[in-house]
């Protein structure tokens, strides 16, 4: 059984996982005696674990079995909740994301058994549960009550295998076995009664019998065995040239293996009256081919050892990991139903291509208005798919803010809303790093220490707001801080000293500007460099990849009452609305989420600031960016009585785009340029207009 096809299911599943413990915890770090979280968490390392030991993960297994043990324990009263259990669980919860990490990377968990963790863990258990056995160790009185034979011979009547039987034919494999001086073992395999996954335990038995010898028969069949139509035990006749002892110990290596009896088999023939009960072993025996069991077999074999050479081959390389969305089965029968009217509109078209008279076009008309109505609906379906809540990337933020709290010695609050917010699945998976900068800052940089907060009259404990929003097509995300807000001086003198402006840029510059600088590469007002911040490639990075998304990023700062950095991210980067305009003889999309106004301007109202056009429009004087001169468009060359201007907006940056002409407001589809072209920083993509030609999109936040 080849359990690579399921890695990427295992992955997505071990991340939900990982995050639910990482929640939990934090909620038993405050409310120890919250049994909802302990049976959550021992749930989830459950689930887990027994996920790890499928797909033949042991160290992940061993971990997460050693941590289930631990609130095997806290669940059964024998120990309670201390902090310092918490942090050791928040250790193997990270040694867990490390696994996970390189399972990504090489479908291998790595070489790292962390046995630190474990025997600590294991450490915990015993104190809180009076010096008892190692938890690793499942029950050992369980063993003695029971007294299930592990090594008795087949005579106690406890091992099953001694009822299996073999017919003429398959009694000569055995005699072959004899001959090469291999071990016959009859083997009685028990599972424990709380095991859920049969099949897979079952499978992973097989498979660590096949790297020692040769599974013969099986009692139920293989088939039975793969469909879970067995109790709790199966048995097995077994060629290998190991020891009983061995064997016996790598079936009982098994996790849920509760015990596996073993001892030397004698095969006895099938009798005639057995035949009658058992149909299938009758056909068996009515068409005997005594070569074809051995040649079975060793086909057997050979696919195990292929299959095994296979997988080892298939953890080599790293994983192709796609990323996926879970949708909603009523998104779906809307995006079915859908796809009905679509292939209907269709058919009208075709039927009525055929048609003559007069009526054959108000009909197209009438289909052609039907198919831009479904084709609309379908578009808002689509995007509706592949919004996700934001929360998927929110969740991971408290437990940081938890570490930061005790790295940085600050006490601090994470306040959180909005989570259900939703935003395409692009940003989702791009927004993370940049709000885990933003977060770090504020907990270093704007959240002072405990002492001064106190002096300050401000409450010890430090407030960090992480909200979500939604605005108009625009997705708002605010972080925000009642530290000691942003030095507006210390950071305008730390530029003069840099020489990033000049001291006559300084005198003129506006609050706001200067507070811009911050986003300015490698500038920092860090007095010490420290592993959390401070080193001058956050804000940069930050503004980088949130206008790569075709958002931007703003700073508000109020000194003493703290800092508000806002993102603003378009709702989805496959399909946007855009106004079209032309530059010469080339068009050019515009979001349309970008634009304020358009204006017709004289020439006559242009006027010259450092020696840059502006135009005063209603009280604010805002730049002119002619874009035929930044593109390298070639134009008429002749000079209107007016210029038709775009006013587009960024936070509360403005700027007038000169157009040659309006072609109208368009739904286009944004195509990557990839690396085809070294284009500037201004395009954002191109589009495929209706007569073919292609039309590239402008990115309003780079020009602005």
């Amino acid at each position: 059984m080849d359990v690579s096809q399921y890695l990427e299911i295992f992955i997505d599943e071990t991340r939900e996982h990982l995050q639910t413990l990482s929640d939990q915890l934090m909620v038993l770090e405050k409310e120890p005696e919250n049994t909802d979280a302990i049976n959550e968490i021992f749930r989830a390392a459950h689930s887990l674990k027994g996920m790890a030991g499928t797909m033949g993960y042991k160290r992940m297994q061993k971990l997460t079995h050693n941590m289930e043990n631990v609130f095997q324990e806290i669940r059964s009263g024998n120990m309670t909740v201390q902090p310092e259990l918490v942090d050791v669980l928040f250790r193997g919860l990270d040694a867990l994301e490390a696994y996970l990490s390189n399972i990504l990377e090489s479908a291998d968990e790595g070489e790292d058994d962390n046995e630190d963790i474990i025997n600590i863990l294991n450490d915990i258990v015993k104190k809180g549960t009076g010096g008892l056995e190692e938890s690793s160790k499942p029950a050992p009185a369980e063993k003695k009550e029971e007294e299930t034979p592990s090594t008795q011979s087949s005579e106690s009547g406890g091992a099953k295998y001694s009822a299996i039987t073999v017919s003429e034919y398959e009694k000569n494999t055995f005699q072959k076995a004899k001959e090469q001086n291999q071990n016959i073992f009859g083997i009685t395999v028990y599972l424990q009664d709380t095991c859920i996954l049969k099949a897979a335990r079952a499978f992973l038995v097989f498979k660590a019998l096949e790297d020692m010898g040769e599974v013969i028969k099986a009692v139920p069949n293989v088939q039975d065995i793969e469909d879970e139509k067995f109790d709790m035990d199966f048995s097995l006749v077994y060629f290998t040239k190991e020891s009983l002892e061995k064997v016996k110990a790598a079936i009982e290596n098994v996790s849920e293996v509760k015990e596996a009896c073993i001892g030397p088999f004698d095969a006895k023939l099938d009798e005639p009256e057995e035949a009658s009960q058992e149909p299938e072993k009758e056909k068996k025996k009515a068409a005997p081919k005594p070569k074809k069991p051995a040649k079975a077999a060793a086909q057997t074999e050979a696919a195990s050892k292929n299959g095994a050479a296979a997988n080892k081959q298939q953890k080599s390389t790293k994983p192709a990991v796609g990323r996926t969305v879970r949708v909603d089965i009523e998104k779906l029968d809307v995006l079915m139903n859908l796809v009905s009217e679509l292939i209907i509109a269709k058919n009208g078209l075709v039927s009525n291509s055929t048609a003559e008279g007069e009526s054959r076009e108000s009909s197209i008309n009438e289909q052609i208005e039907y198919l831009e109505s479904v084709t609309t609906n379908l578009h808002e379906s689509v995007m509706k798919v592949r919004m996700v809540p934001i929360e998927s990337v929110f969740s991971r933020f408290p437990r940081m803010i938890r570490d930061l709290n005790k790295k940085l010695d600050k006490k601090m609050e994470l306040h959180m809303s909005g989570e259900e917010t939703e935003l395409d699945r692009t940003v989702i998976d791009e927004i993370g790093d940049p709000l885990q900068h933003l977060l770090r800052n504020a907990a270093d940089h704007g959240l002072e220490s405990n002492e001064e907060r106190v002096a300050l009259g401000k409450p010890e404990i430090g407030n960090i707001w992480l909200d979500a929003y939604q605005d108009g097509n625009n997705v708002n995300i605010e972080v925000r801080d009642d530290g000691a807000g942003i030095n507006i001086e210390k950071v305008r003198n730390k530029a003069l000293e840099r020489g990033t402006i000049t001291p006559e840029q300084a005198a003129a510059m506006t609050d706001k500007e200067v507070i811009d600088l911050l986003f300015r590469p490698s500038f920092s007002t860090a007095e010490t460099i420290t592993d959390v911040s401070g080193r001058g490639v956050g804000l940069d990075v930050v503004k980088t990849k949130i206008e790569g998304l075709g958002g931007s990023i703003e700073c508000k700062s109020v000194l003493g009452e703290g800092s508000s950095f806002i993102i603003r991210l378009p709702l989805t980067l496959a399909i946007i609305q855009a106004l079209m305009v032309e530059l010469g003889k080339e068009k050019y999309a515009i979001p349309l989420g970008s634009i304020q106004t358009i204006e017709d301007i004289p020439i006559s109202d242009i006027k010259y600031v450092q020696t840059k056009e502006v135009i005063n429009l209603r009280g604010n004087v805002i730049p002119l960016i002619r874009l035929d001169q930044l593109l390298d468009v070639e134009t008429s060359g002749e000079e209107p009585e007016s210029l038709t201007v775009v006013i587009v907006m960024k936070g509360d940056k403005q700027a007038g785009l000169v157009v040659d002409g309006l072609i109208g407001q368009q739904e286009i589809v944004i195509k990557s340029i990839g690396n085809y072209i070294n284009c500037t920083k201004c395009i954002g993509g191109a589009t495929i207009l209706g007569d073919g030609e292609i039309a590239l999109i402008l990115e309003v936040n780079t020009l602005v």
